[in-house]
């Protein structure tokens, strides 16, 4: 059961403001950024006042609050908001400060089975709730205020929600189909789609082609026109089928697509053509190119003398070797560090937000043990030693999972300007980073491999928790757990 491309500027240590060594405090935010009604700071507790001396950067000697100067800083910079590349310190303790909100307690779902996913919409104004039992809720992330519950939005569990823009949002579910709804009109879905023969467990956008892109447990990844839908649905094809699928994931620019597999199997389909359809009968080479990825992003002696079908040994990497332009298939199964069994599962898989690494959650064969792994991009990454040319992708950051709640799936996240990840651990999250700092995974990917650092852990539910999500725009964390009740965190001073 369940649930983006330009490198960030060099980080400098500190905004040139002739401030201290001293972080600002963010008590004295405007009601706009954050929408909390907070006392204004007084002098004895070193705050971020109105009237210090202490002005934020490019304001012209305005004086403004720290969350007002992070958004204006963030504003209009792409896809991403990166409100750390001036001053990671200040990200760095405002993060391992964050605490339960205390209007937290009345997102409150229990009413409606466990949460399978969370969404903000790319604005940051409407967090979207993926309930157990049919419905979907919608809130004022800010303000924790209910807006609105689609009941029966499906006829099934709903696992899995995605924001086309700002105002567009698809779901998908058990019952096999994917909804589409405008916030504007919620009393009735825009269209249903039907494609898919069993649950329907993750939804894609592509941007440039505004094709959106679902899979599901029959295997099938398939593509929907959305330039045309009427009422009663829109265009559709199969364009990718694999057995065991779990999850399905776009880089961020679109040129390459990741599946992670419940047998242990990473695939990634490089220089993606969303247009064509992958045909069935090349998989057998595509077995015979499965290579084990390996810390050191190569492949073990004892198991590269010779793919499985002898026929097929010169065919490991066709896109590498311009046999094949477009939709060029990579089979890898990642080995878990310290293990001789690889992970038997693949449960969760997100992409790093500037597409340079794959994060994963994953199980040992016997189910009695889950890490989260982080694999970096050799290609479109940025500049490092050559490695083996074997694999795409390179291990570099792992950690064991506390393996609470076995059998569910617990979906991790990167925070918005990739130098975070939330995972759900037992009853709580915690916050994890590439290094002390909070750096770049581009400054601080070790050879071979490194721990994760733990940056804070927090404990909120009842539950096991099941997903997580940042905010795309505030400093702001949401967590979902089994029994149905959602934490929102932030930080407290």
């Amino acid at each position: 059961m369940s649930s983006e491309n330009d490198a960030a500027e060099e980080p400098r240590d500190r905004p040139d403001d002739g401030s201290s060594d001293k972080e600002p405090d963010a008590d004295g935010d405007e009601d706009e950024d954050l929408g909390q009604n907070r006392p204004s700071t007084s002098a004895e507790s070193g705050g971020y006042r109105a009237d210090s001396a202490e002005k934020a950067p490019g304001c012209g000697g305005r004086p403004k609050s720290l969350f007002s100067w992070l958004q204006n800083r963030s504003i209009r910079r792409g896809v991403f908001v990166d409100p750390i590349r001036d001053n990671f310190r200040t990200m760095t303790s405002l993060y391992s400060s964050m605490y339960p909100a205390a209007d937290s307690v009345n997102l409150n779902t229990r009413t409606h089975g466990a949460v399978f996913n969370l969404e903000y919409s790319p604005d940051g104004s409407v967090l979207t709730v993926a309930c157990e039992q049919t419905e979907v809720l919608l809130f004022d992330p800010v303000s924790s205020r209910h807006i609105e519950t689609l009941t029966e939005a499906h006829e099934d569990c709903v696992n899995n929600i995605r924001f086309l823009d700002n105002r567009l949002f698809a779901t998908c579910s058990d019952d096999t189909t994917v909804a589409l709804w405008d916030l504007r009109k919620l009393n009735s879905k825009v269209c249903s789609l039907h494609g898919h023969a069993s649950w329907v467990k993750n939804i894609e956008y592509d941007t440039n082609t505004r094709l959106l892109v679902t899979s599901g447990f029959d295997g099938n990844v398939i593509t929907w026109d959305t330039n045309r839908f009427t009422e009663d649905g829109c265009p559709h094809k199969k364009f990718f089928h694999t057995r065991y699928l779990m999850r399905m994931r776009l880089t961020p620019d679109c040129s390459k697509m990741l599946i992670s597999t419940s047998s242990g199997y990473l695939l990634i389909l490089h220089d993606l053509d969303l247009t064509q359809s992958l045909e069935v009968g090349s998989y057998r080479m595509l077995r015979a190119r499965r290579t084990p990825l390996t810390s050191d992003g190569g492949v073990p002696a004892s198991r590269s003398a010779g793919p499985r079908h002898g026929s097929d040994s010169g065919k490991l990497h066709p896109h590498r070797e311009g046999l094949s332009p477009r939709n060029s298939l990579e089979v890898l199964t990642p080995e878990i560090p310290g293990e001789r069994d690889r992970g038997s599962c693949i449960t969760s898989l997100q992409l790093h937000p500037k597409g340079w690494a794959a994060l994963i959650r994953c199980s040992s064969n016997l189910d009695d043990r889950e890490w989260t792994c982080v694999y970096e991009f050799q290609e479109g990454a940025p500049p490092r030693p050559p490695v083996s040319p074997r694999c795409s992708l390179r291990l570099t950051h792992y950690i064991e999972e506390a393996n609470v709640g076995r059998g569910y799936i617990k979906e991790l996240c990167f925070s918005p300007d990739g130098r975070l990840i939330c995972s759900p651990y037992g009853y709580g999250v915690r916050l994890l980073a590439f290094d002390d700092s909070c750096g770049e995974l581009a400054d601080c990917a070790p050879v071979p491999t490194a721990c994760l650092r733990e940056v804070c852990s927090i404990y909120s539910h009842s539950d096991v928790v099941l997903t997580t999500k940042f905010s795309p725009t505030h400093c702001q964390l949401a967590s979902g757990c089994l029994s149905g009740r959602v934490a929102l965190y932030q930080p407290k001073f």
